[in-house]
């Protein structure tokens, strides 16, 4: 499993008590979201932490399959489902790399505060895109340190080998959205609440035509 399991580890029940930094901010973009849902929909969550985000989509899809590194962070989030009642997520310890999925088989991939966190974001980029169906859609909350934090490419390192840290990827909005649009994706919805926030993306895969 990623080194950086363990910081999440150690986090996982202080981070679980955390608010949610800008509400009004997610309550969108779990609405914009959930725009692209339908009732008979298989959907991916990589990166899911304490479970809160599959856990409000649960309702508008068939099933989510929800992974991350953090051991810890799935013993909450399968608290809070278990509190709740929820019997249509199966959280996985499992990293994106590690994840086996046949191709063309998914309907939508969420990948939130988690593309800036992995070693090669191109890389899980291109196995969303496999695994999702013709017209399915990736959606993405990524922070692009690149474009107002470039200092932080200095901190990072020295952060992370002092375990204050995880592994954080450097790289701008633009940067970002080369990947999706190298990868095959369509970009069909960003926004961005404000200087320094996470840019929202809805990327979709193209719809294959004819029969």
């Amino acid at each position: 499993m990623a080194p950086s399991a363990g910081f999440w580890d150690r986090i996982a029940k202080r981070y679980a008590k955390q608010p949610v930094a800008d509400e009004a901010a997610y309550q969108k973009k779990l609405d914009v979201t959930r725009r692209y849902f339908r009732p008979d929909m298989r959907v991916l969550e990589f990166g899911c932490g304490t479970g809160s985000t599959a856990i409000a989509h649960a309702s508008y899809v068939e099933h989510i399959r929800a992974i991350d590194i953090s051991s810890k962070m799935l013993d909450i989030a399968r608290a809070k489902a278990g509190t709740e009642a929820i019997e249509n997520i199966t959280f996985e310890r499992l990293t994106i790399e590690q994840l086996d999925v046949p191709d063309d088989t998914l309907d939508a991939v969420l990948g939130l505060s988690i593309l800036h966190l992995l070693e090669n974001r191109e890389a899980a980029i291109a196995k969303v895109y496999r695994m999702l169906k013709p017209g399915g859609v990736f959606i993405s909350s990524t922070a692009c340190l690149g474009d107002n934090m470039k200092f932080f490419k200095v901190i990072a390192p020295i952060g992370k080998f002092l375990r204050l840290i995880p592994l954080v990827k450097i790289f701008t909005v633009k940067e970002l959205e080369d990947s999706l649009t190298d990868a095959g994706f369509s970009i069909e919805y960003q926004w961005q609440p404000g200087r320094n926030k996470a840019v929202f993306i809805v990327a979709k895969k193209a719809a294959r035509v004819g029969g």
